[in-house]
């Protein structure tokens, strides 16, 4: 491929990736609205299913079985990306403000940096600018996330939300291991659906699931089952993962970033959500901080321990 080439592949690479979060920094608004009239639970079954059924329309063809091992890793990214997460996510959304969750969320890059960094070793190394960021970018997050406000100041839901960003840290990596084989994009995201709905079952047994389908004749509740099913899965999922096979899975979980700018904006439309001052502070320290944190100035890499790093 020659530069000019690279450089337009890259540049659709970053197009996808800004497209993506978009559509995404809105999906908490919609997920928001719907579990006035259903559980998460029953929101991502029906969420991913239609994803699972508009992606076979769009690529009939079945991806052989691969092997075990590469078998193990489809499973992997189904469970992180998409059960954990949006599980994670939903049940967060009960408990604290979409604001919240949206910015929340941001830290993932920081976690798919150092899981990169175990998995490729000095091929991804971690600098001072990631840590001076990261810090920043925590100081920002507890502004939104313990204000002491009544209304916002939810413990329970924040640490979900965040433990959502670490599950999706592992999925980035992930997809990007299984897209240097290759594989045509729609289907190995379909592949990620399979896996994601078999292993959401055994959630069914412990979590509410029991969903009032005659809700859906509501127009506010079809139209938001049918953005998150169509738009922010099947579509989504394919541009994302498009995104990650072209410019890494770092240097794509940075545009999440541009996740609660999004988010803000839609749930101060959408949800009438106010922000307090500190809030709005630790919006902005928070982007400072993740800009940061990747900031590509040379600089010497932070060792932590020898023996982690001497690998």
């Amino acid at each position: 491929m020659t530069k000019d080439n690279l450089t337009a592949s890259r540049g659709f690479g970053h197009l996808l990736a800004v497209f993506t979060i978009i559509i995404w920094g809105t999906t908490y608004i919609s997920t928001k609205v719907l579990l006035t009239g259903f559980e998460p639970t029953e929101i991502l079954i029906i969420r991913f299913v239609m994803g699972f059924v508009i992606l076979f329309f769009l690529h009939p063809h079945i991806l052989k079985p691969q092997g075990w091992k590469r078998e193990i890793l489809f499973a992997l990214a189904g469970l992180s990306g998409i059960t954990l997460y949006y599980l994670l996510e939903n049940i967060a959304l009960v408990y604290t403000q979409a604001s919240n969750v949206g910015v929340i969320i941001c830290v993932a890059p920081f976690f798919t940096s150092f899981i990169a960094r175990a998995v490729w070793g000095k091929k991804a190394p971690l600098r001072l600018f990631f840590f001076l960021g990261f810090i920043l970018a925590m100081i920002g997050i507890s502004l939104i996330s313990f204000t002491g406000d009544a209304v916002t100041f939810s413990p329970k839901g924040d640490f979900l939300a965040l433990m959502a960003a670490v599950v999706w840290s592992f999925y980035s990596v992930i997809t990007k291991i299984l897209s240097d084989y290759d594989y045509p994009v729609i289907q190995i995201t379909r592949r990620y659906f399979f896996y994601a709905i078999i292993l959401m079952i055994p959630a069914l047994v412990i979590l509410p699931f029991d969903p009032d389908l005659a809700l859906l004749k509501e127009p506010r509740y079809l139209l938001n089952i049918l953005f998150l099913g169509i738009v922010a899965s099947a579509i989504c999922f394919i541009t994302w993962n498009s995104s990650v096979k072209i410019l890494g899975a770092v240097s794509t979980s940075i545009y999440i970033y541009l996740t609660p700018v999004v988010t803000v904006i839609t749930a101060m439309i959408v949800l009438h959500e106010h922000l307090t001052r500190s809030e709005w502070a630790g919006v902005v320290i928070t982007m400072i901080g993740l800009f940061l944190s990747e900031y590509r100035k040379k600089a010497p890499p932070v060792r932590l321990c020898k023996w982690y790093y001497g690998r």
